[in-house]
């Protein structure tokens, strides 16, 4: 049912999906197990404004809605979790970083190269000791004459070594907490930057995953995003935009696993009859779509809700905790509903089950997702 969805909305979904269909589903086996980043197919994303979705299109974006970014990003997830990721990463905290908190100049210099896919933005928050504690990182930001010099090291930077363009969030006042946090650009091939070797990882193996360390790397202060201290700021409430991403992305890879298994569990045969008219098989499907609704659901009304000005913190949090465990789960049951088969390489499901998984983790864990939104009930009861 399409209710929520205007006439030209479903027109792109499906235009998206059947590009999906023919460009980036016959790569995704193939990605995983000869991991490379797929510049091949994001170039073609960026042709069609997948790359800049919400970018307005005076900076070379598709000046589109976020309830359309979250329905397309759906698309391209159901097809490939990998590319999907690296759509989310460069479509969310450069580009909304830029557009929110960004100098004229730098919108004009580095949009229309993210948005139309030229170039992949990157986003360096966590450290090797320092993931959801992101208060703890102990990169610097030394101010000299002209700019600043960064040292420290990055960990889990989605495209890293891959992206032209990194957001990098460092501290400029040690003794000030959160308030001591500044954000910056910067270029890859900048002097004092380097990269680490590509993480092995469970899943979504095209979205490649480096550490990116900096010695004494000279930013200008042009490069610097707002103003000093307030890149925590700046950072946790563009997080929100991304947690609605990864909802949309973990919908997508839940729908994939449904339709693999529905397909299945109606051709496959036991005791006279399709699977699925067993009550065991039949029942885990209704859970599986039930699932995929209600998360599906919970992410559009973040959306809709973020299009409309309205702060997200609690919605993002719940669309992404989830339809993050939806996608866990729904995965878990298409293998079983597969059996054997499910746990081979001859079906896309097991690997849908490990491209899942991440989903639980990245852009905060299940656990910081709960604890956001216990601490927004008690935030309405002081109003």
């Amino acid at each position: 049912m399409d209710f929520s969805l205007s006439e030209e909305q479903q027109a792109l979904r499906q235009a998206v999906r059947d590009f999906a269909r023919a460009e980036v589903a016959p790569l995704a086996a193939d990605l995983d197990r000869e991991p490379r980043f797929p510049w091949e197919t994001l170039r073609k994303m960026g042709a069609l404004g997948l790359l800049g979705v919400t970018t307005p299109e005076e900076y070379g974006g598709a000046g589109l809605d976020v309830v359309t970014y979250v329905v397309l990003l759906e698309e391209i997830a159901a097809a490939d979790a990998s590319h999907a990721t690296i759509m989310s990463v460069t479509n969310g905290l450069p580009q909304s970083l830029l557009l929110t908190h960004g100098t004229e100049e730098q919108r004009r210099r580095y949009l229309p190269r993210l948005a139309s896919g030229e170039w992949i933005g990157a986003f360096c928050l966590s450290e090797p000791h320092a993931g959801s504690d992101a208060v703890a990182l102990r990169t610097r930001a030394e101010r000299v004459d002209g700019g600043y010099l960064l040292t420290g090291t990055k960990a889990w930077v989605t495209s890293g070594g891959e992206a032209q363009l990194y957001v990098v969030m460092a501290k400029t006042d040690p003794a000030a907490g959160a308030r001591g946090v500044s954000a910056f650009l910067v270029e890859k091939g900048a002097d004092g930057m380097t990269f680490g070797r590509a993480e092995e990882k469970l899943g979504q193996h095209a979205a490649v995953t480096r550490s990116v360390t900096f010695e004494r790397c000279f930013v200008p202060e042009s490069a610097r995003i707002g103003g000093e201290g307030q890149g925590f700021v700046m950072a946790m409430s563009a997080l929100d935009g991304g947690r609605i991403g990864i909802a949309a992305q973990s919908v997508g890879i839940a729908r994939a696993a449904l339709e693999t298994a529905r397909s299945y569990a109606n051709e496959r045969q036991a005791f006279g009859r399709a699977i699925h008219e067993f009550q065991g098989v039949g029942f885990k499907l209704a859970d599986m779509a039930t699932r995929i609704d209600a998360a599906r659901l919970l992410t559009l009304r973040a959306a809709w809700l973020k299009d409309r000005g309205y702060r997200v913190t609690r919605e993002a949090a719940m669309a992404k905790l989830f339809a993050s465990e939806a996608a866990s789960a729904v995965t878990h049951d298409a293998v079983q509903v597969l059996g054997g088969y499910g746990y081979t390489k001859d079906f896309p499901v097991e690997r849908y089950f490990r491209d899942a998984r991440v989903t639980e983790i990245y852009e905060g864990t299940s656990e910081i997702q709960r604890m956001v939104i216990h601490r927004q009930l008690y935030r309405e009861l002081e109003r």
